[in-house]
């Protein structure tokens, strides 16, 4: 029995829409109209209100690139994507250009508060075969 061989086709890289809506469409909506979309997550942090720091993060955003924030929980709003945002993981300020596939998500989860572990070799005498090896 002959083995089948089948190609792959390269992924094509469609344009991004959300609930059917381009990201020339969600810009051009009102904060009303982009509720009715929205994840219930996002929905309730904007129905109960924005800080004065989220609110200051907006205005400056709007003006132009190159804003510092602490605010992890800031929903990332359409007017965002394409913008250079520096976010605050806890030691640091990471810089970050909002993707568009971000909408709705929170800038915290862009700037990682947690490096990642890159586990080494076991030490001597972490296993019983290592107690025997010789010390150079």
């Amino acid at each position: 029995m002959a083995k089948k061989t089948t190609k792959r086709m390269p992924k094509r890289r469609e344009e991004y829409t959300y609930h059917g809506f381009n990201i020339e469409q969600l810009k051009a909506m009102s904060m009303d109209e982009l509720l009715a979309i929205m994840p219930s997550g996002a929905r309730r942090k904007v129905l109960r209100g924005f800080t004065r720091d989220e609110e200051d993060v907006r205005a400056k955003i709007a003006e132009g690139d190159g804003v510092r924030t602490h605010s992890r929980s800031m929903i990332i709003l359409p007017e965002m994507v394409g913008k250079n945002v520096a976010i605050y993981s806890g030691k640091e300020f990471v810089n970050v250009e909002i993707p568009v596939e971000g909408i709705f998500h929170y800038f915290g989860e862009f700037a990682l508060t947690r490096k990642k572990v890159a586990h080494g070799s076991a030490g001597i005498g972490a296993t019983k075969s290592s107690k025997y090896v010789p010390l150079k």
